[in-house]
């Protein structure tokens, strides 16, 4: 193997460290709802750069479902472009995401945040020790998730849960439904290892489609991520039913096109996975209930708001670490990146 041992470790650990993700959310639930309080948001802000704002736009997402007005952008826009995004007259709260607390553009977009809008700060991180966990005003930290590699697994979903906790809470959802999360992952993980790696091995696949529609579609975009940055692969995300308004152009006998389905709009969903199977491309449905489309990923009935996005993740984890294998990738240390963006000029 050219590498990978810590990849793998770190996305089969997820149910442990899920564990240490809900415990740090319910020992900071009290202070997050005071905070809440306190600030009486009438708009949230949810940040990040990479995984962590795709991370962002899942966060945004589930936060409105609460009835919370929350927008996700890059933390780079948010520092260049806050005038389009903080609106006059509005008391504003941000939601900043960072695995390692240290990424510049997240770190300098609180800092702009607090110093022009005055508004909250609730840090989301893997390092408690942090500038930017420290420069909150209130941090929620999984340090138990900081990864030795590059690519974010466990760091990724353990920051989801905590969000989607957060979200559970304000929508007054009853939070120990989230207990039962760990067990499924690691169900996930053992049921669904070996058609990860079976489609990992297919050499006639060459292109990579993931599809998902509201909360999924971060979700989505984070597992096209993985499969770029892990095996250097051709992959895309897109709206799910965006997919027809042109990219299904793309897609053929070399494509595997992945559709997380949501209970909601799962009928019209499936239909766009059957019409590229009609087309020639293989289909990979990941749902809660059967789709007819062979193979298909089972979830079970979600505990929370009829979805928890976070389950749909650790199986495409998955393929992307079997894929790199394949290739003769190093998904520790991919190409060209490194754990953190440290840039001085910004």
């Amino acid at each position: 193997m050219a590498g990978g041992q810590h990849t793998f470790r770190e996305i089969m650990s997820q149910p442990e460290i899920w564990s240490v993700a809900l415990s740090a959310f319910a020992e900071r639930r009290g202070a997050f709802a005071a905070l809440w309080t306190d600030a009486a948001p009438d708009q949230v802000i949810v940040t990040g750069c990479g995984s962590t704002y795709y991370l962002a736009l899942t966060a945004a997402r589930l936060l409105r479902r609460a009835g919370v007005d929350a927008l996700a952008c890059p933390a780079s826009e948010l520092l260049l472009c806050s005038d389009s995004i903080c609106l006059p007259g509005r008391r504003t709260l941000m939601i900043a995401v960072s695995r390692s607390g240290t990424t510049t553009e997240t770190v300098r977009a609180q800092e702009q945040f607090k110093a022009r809008i005055g508004g909250s700060v609730v840090a989301v991180t893997c390092d408690s020790a942090s500038p930017l966990a420290l420069a909150a005003d209130l941090a929620i930290a999984i340090d138990a998730a900081q990864e030795r590699s590059v690519a974010q697994t466990r760091s990724f979903s353990s920051m989801a849960l905590v969000i989607q906790q957060m979200a559970a809470h304000l929508a007054g959802e009853d939070l120990g439904a989230g207990s039962a999360l760990p067990e499924l992952c690691r169900h996930l993980l053992e049921s669904y290892s070996d058609l990860a790696r079976s489609l990992a091995e297919d050499a006639a696949i060459e292109k990579f489609f993931f599809l998902g529609s509201g909360a999924l579609y971060g979700i989505a975009c984070e597992a096209m991520l993985k499969m770029k940055e892990m095996s250097l692969s051709y992959s895309e995300a897109y709206h799910t039913l965006e997919f027809r308004h042109g990219p299904m152009s793309m897609a053929g006998e070399d494509s595997l096109v992945i559709g997380l389905i949501s209970p909601l709009p799962a009928k019209q969903e499936i239909r766009v996975l059957r019409e590229m199977g009609e087309m020639g491309a293989r289909p990979l449905a990941i749902a809660q209930s059967s789709t007819g489309l062979a193979p298909e990923i089972s979830l079970p009935a979600d505990q929370l708001s009829g979805c928890s996005p976070i389950l749909y993740l650790p199986v495409l984890q998955l393929l992307a670490y079997y894929r790199a294998i394949i290739k003769g990738c190093n998904p520790d240390r991919p190409q060209n990146l490194s754990a953190v963006i440290s840039l001085d000029d910004i």
